[in-house]
C-alpha cells in the first residue's frame, strides 16, 4: 500500500507531433502541461523511457507537498504502456499513485469523472496501460461527448476541438488541472465531490 511520501506519476495521454497537438485525443498532453507551468517546470527527455517527463512538487509548501513526476509519453498513444511502466519502476511509484489524464467518449464534452481502475472503454492509451501494469491506477477523464452522426470514433478523437469547444477549452483544462491537484492533495474521494458533476 503507499504511503504519503510516495511520489505521485501524473500521465497525460496523446500522440506526439505538432500535427496532433490540437487533437481531441491529446487533452491529457494539455492538461500536463499546463501542470508543468504551475510547478514550475519544463518537460524534458526521459533518460529511462520514451517519454517526455517534468519532476516537481504539487501542493502547499512543507510537509504537505508531494513529489510528483508529469509524464507524456512519446510512443504513441496504443502504445503508451511501457513508457509508463518504466517510469513507475524507475521513480518507485505505487500504482494507485499512477494517474492518466485521458479524453472520454462517453461523457459530455467538458464534463470531468475521476476514478480508480475499471475497464478502458475501448481507449487505447488505457488499454495499453492496464495491459502493461493492471487497471489500478487513478484516471482523470475528460469528456470530449460523442462523434456527430456517423463519423468513426477514430476520425473524430484525432480531430481538433471545434471553434464553439475551443471558447471553453483553456478553462476546462484549467478545472483539469485543478481535479489533478485536489487527487494527489486530498485524495479521491474529496476530489470526486468536488469534481465529478
Amino acid at each position: 500500500m503507499s504511503d504519503a511520501t510516495d511520489p505521485w506519476l501524473i500521465v497525460g495521454l496523446g500522440n506526439p507531433g505538432p500535427e496532433y497537438a490540437a487533437n481531441r485525443h491529446n487533452v491529457g498532453f494539455m492538461v500536463a502541461d499546463l501542470l508543468a507551468t504551475r510547478i514550475g517546470g519544463k518537460f524534458k527527455r526521459a533518460q529511462k523511457a520514451q517519454a517526455q517527463v517534468v519532476e516537481g512538487r504539487m501542493g502547499p509548501p512543507g510537509p504537505l507537498s508531494r513529489r510528483v513526476v508529469l509524464v507524456k509519453p512519446m510512443s504513441y498513444m496504443n502504445l503508451s504502456g511501457g513508457p509508463v511502466t518504466a517510469l513507475r519502476d524507475f521513480y518507485k511509484v505505487p500504482t494507485d499513485h499512477v494517474v492518466a489524464v485521458h479524453d472520454e467518449l462517453d461523457i459530455d464534452y467538458g464534463t470531468l469523472r475521476l476514478k480508480l481502475g475499471g475497464g478502458d472503454n475501448g481507449h487505447n492509451g488505457l488499454k495499453s496501460m492496464t495491459k502493461a501494469m493492471g487497471p489500478d491506477y487513478h484516471r482523470v477523464r475528460f469528456g470530449i461527448g460523442r462523434p456527430p452522426g456517423r463519423m468513426q470514433v477514430a476520425d473524430f478523437v484525432l480531430k481538433d476541438f471545434s471553434s464553439a469547444e475551443r471558447k471553453e477549452l483553456a478553462y476546462l483544462v484549467d478545472r483539469a488541472a485543478d481535479a489533478v491537484e485536489l487527487l494527489v492533495a486530498d485524495g479521491l474521494e474529496r476530489a470526486q465531490s468536488a469534481y465529478n458533476s
